[in-house]
C-alpha cells in the first residue's frame, strides 16, 4: 500500500530586503548620471546600479516577511505628514574597500540624522529587530566584479570634483526587493511613499 507523507504545511511567505529611504528627484539623478558617463563607458563591466534604485538609505531593516511589511505603512505615513523636505545635494565621490562606489550627499546632514533617527525609532517600536548601522549618506552606484579591480577607484577618483545642484527630498520612501526566492534578477521598487513639505518657492518680486 502506498503511502503519502503528509504535507509540510503552508509555504512560507516571500521573502523581501527592506529599507526606508529619500530619493534624488529625477533632475539631480540625471546630472549625476551625465557625471558618470565616462566612468560607464571606461568600467562597463562593473556592477552598475540602476538610476530608479537610487537612494538614500535612512533605515535599512533587512530581510523580512512580506507580511511584516503593511504594519509599517500607517506609521511612516504619520511621520512623513507635516515632515519639512530637507535641502540636500550629491557631492563627489567614493568607495568601500576598493569594492562599492558611491556618491556623497551634502546639505541638510543634521536634518537627514534627526530623520533617520526618527524613522529608526519607529520601526523599533514596531517590534522589527534590524542591524542598527551608523548613518553614512551615500548613494551606491556600483560593485566591483573581480575583472574589473580598477574600476572602483578610477571611478570614484573621476567624481572627486562632482557638485550637483541642491534640491529637496519630495518624499519618504519604504522600498523592497523582488521576492528573494524568485529566479529573476533582484530590482527594487517603492511599497509606498509619501510626500514630504516642500517650501513654496518666494514669488518673483518683479
Amino acid at each position: 500500500m502506498d503511502e503519502h507523507p503528509p504535507p509540510d504545511g503552508p509555504p512560507a511567505p516571500p521573502t523581501l530586503r527592506v529599507f526606508v529611504a529619500l530619493a534624488p528627484p529625477d533632475e539631480a539623478k540625471d546630472e549625476l548620471a551625465r557625471a558618470l558617463r565616462p566612468a560607464y563607458d571606461a568600467h562597463p563591466r562593473l556592477r552598475w546600479n540602476r538610476i530608479e534604485d537610487w537612494h538614500i538609505t535612512l533605515a535599512f531593516l533587512g530581510e523580512l516577511p512580506a507580511t511584516a511589511v503593511p504594519p509599517l505603512h500607517a506609521a511612516l505615513a504619520d511621520r512623513a505628514a507635516g515632515q519639512p523636505a530637507l535641502r540636500l545635494g550629491l557631492r563627489g565621490g567614493g568607495h568601500f574597500d576598493e569594492r562599492l562606489l558611491w556618491s556623497g550627499v551634502g546639505g541638510d546632514l543634521d536634518g537627514l540624522h534627526r530623520l533617520a533617527a526618527d524613522v529608526r525609532a519607529l520601526v523599533r517600536a514596531h517590534g522589527l529587530a534590524f542591524r542598527d548601522r551608523p548613518l553614512h549618506p551615500h548613494l551606491t552606484l556600483a560593485r566591483a566584479r573581480r575583472d574589473d579591480p580598477v574600476g572602483i577607484p578610477a571611478s570614484a577618483a573621476a567624481l572627486a570634483g562632482f557638485t550637483g545642484r541642491p534640491w529637496w527630498t519630495p518624499r519618504l520612501h519604504l522600498v523592497g526587493s523582488t521576492p528573494l526566492r524568485d529566479p529573476a534578477p533582484l530590482r527594487y521598487r517603492d511599497l509606498d511613499s509619501w510626500p514630504l513639505t516642500v517650501p513654496a518657492e518666494p514669488a518673483n518680486s518683479g
